[in-house]
C-alpha cells in the first residue's frame, strides 16, 4: 500500500467577498510508493526553504523527490517546481524527463491511479492512492476545501465540474483538495 502525507495544508481567500487581497496556497502532499517518491502541487510560498524543512522532518531532501504530479496548471499549484530540477513530471499532457515527453499514463503503480477530472479546468487531473485508511483522492481544486466552493468562480465548465466531483466522492474515502485538509467522504 502507497503512503500519503499532507506537508502543507493549503488555504485560499479567493472564496471570500471581494474587495479583499487574495492569498492562497495548495495542498502539498508527499505520496510514496514501491520506489517513487512524489510531491503533489509544489504550490507556491513565501519561502522555498518551508518545503525544503517539511522535507527535512522526513528525512528528506528535494534531490529525493523523482516525481512532480500536477494536478492542473493553475499558477499557485506549480510555481515551486523548479526546487525538483530532476525529478520527473507527470502533467495532463504527459510523463515528462527533462525535455522528453511520454504519453501520460493511467497508472503509477498498482495502487497510484491518474484519472482526468475536468471542469475546474480543461486539464484537471486526480491522484487516486489506495492506503491503509483506505483510497485517498488528491484532487487539486475540483473541491478547494470540503464542500467549498459550492459554485467554482474560476471553472471552466460547471457541468464537467459537477460530474468530476462525483466521481471522486464515488471513488474514494477520503479527499485531499486542493486548498484545505484532508476530510472524509460520507458514503
Amino acid at each position: 500500500m502507497a503512503e500519503v502525507k499532507i506537508l502543507i495544508e493549503g488555504f485560499t481567500s479567493a472564496d471570500q467577498p471581494d474587495g479583499e487581497e487574495e492569498k492562497t496556497c495548495p495542498t502539498i502532499t508527499l505520496v510514496r510508493d514501491r520506489d517513487f517518491i512524489i510531491i503533489v502541487d509544489p504550490g507556491v510560498l513565501e519561502d522555498q526553504q518551508i518545503l525544503v524543512d517539511k522535507l527535512e522532518e522526513l528525512g528528506l531532501k528535494a534531490a529525493d523527490i523523482n516525481l512532480v504530479f500536477i494536478t492542473h496548471s493553475h499558477i499557485d499549484h506549480y510555481r515551486n517546481i523548479g526546487l525538483f530540477a530532476h525529478a520527473k513530471t507527470l502533467e495532463f499532457w504527459g510523463l515528462w524527463s527533462g525535455s522528453r515527453a511520454q504519453p501520460r499514463p493511467a497508472t503509477i503503480t498498482s495502487d497510484i491511479e491518474i484519472i482526468s477530472t475536468p471542469g475546474h479546468s480543461t486539464d484537471s487531473l486526480t491522484m487516486l492512492v489506495n492506503t491503509n485508511q483506505g483510497k485517498i483522492a488528491i484532487c487539486g481544486d475540483v473541491f478547494w476545501k470540503e464542500g467549498q466552493p459550492v459554485v467554482d468562480p474560476y471553472a471552466n465548465n460547471a457541468q464537467e465540474l459537477a460530474h468530476s466531483r462525483q466521481t471522486i466522492l464515488e471513488s474514494a474515502d477520503w479527499i485531499i483538495p486542493g486548498h484545505g485538509p484532508m476530510f472524509k467522504v460520507n458514503h
